[in-house]
């Protein structure tokens, strides 16, 4: 197994995660106790992966249960209300996380690391259990103490 970034990138992801959701849903989240994680989804869970390809490699998920995701497609589309997640919601769903990874490229930039990202991918569902060769570290992003987004980064470091 690829061991994990180095924790000092960890931070761009962070940034940009807690900056472009509040900026595009007025949600203003706290980041969690970062853990190693096994990538399985026991509940109904909306997840988003992203490729991330460059001098990082690997992927990031953005995860959150079904109710989670329609109150932040809801959010994303002012106010509108939404009661599954269709069409409509996914696409609002993808591309915040387009949102979150491209100004993560772009932070990345800043730091001299190059990276770009894949378009989304989004599975939906229970019991849902995802497998890699890259060590993974989830950040819960937490809204009234509760874990309301799950940031799962899998990413290491292209030397």
């Amino acid at each position: 197994m690829i061991p994990a970034m180095d924790v000092k990138y960890i931070n761009p992801f962070l940034q940009s995660s807690l900056t472009i959701i509040e900026s595009v849903t007025g949600l203003k989240l706290a980041v969690g106790k970062p853990e190693k994680t096994d990538f399985y989804f026991k509940d109904q869970t909306y997840a988003i992966q992203v490729g991330v390809v460059g001098e990082l490699k690997g992927q990031v998920i953005i995860a959150m249960n079904e109710e989670n995701a329609k109150n932040v497609a809801s959010k994303m589309m002012f106010g509108m209300p939404v009661n599954e997640l269709d069409e409509m919601s996914s696409s609002a769903l993808n591309e915040l996380s387009n949102m979150i990874m491209g100004n993560t490229a772009t932070i990345f930039s800043t730091l001299g690391k190059i990276i770009d990202i894949t378009p989304p991918l989004a599975v939906h569902g229970r019991d849902l259990k995802l497998t890699t060769d890259i060590e993974g570290i989830k950040v819960p992003l937490q809204y009234t103490g509760q874990e309301y987004i799950g940031l799962y980064i899998c990413v290491y470091e292209d030397k």
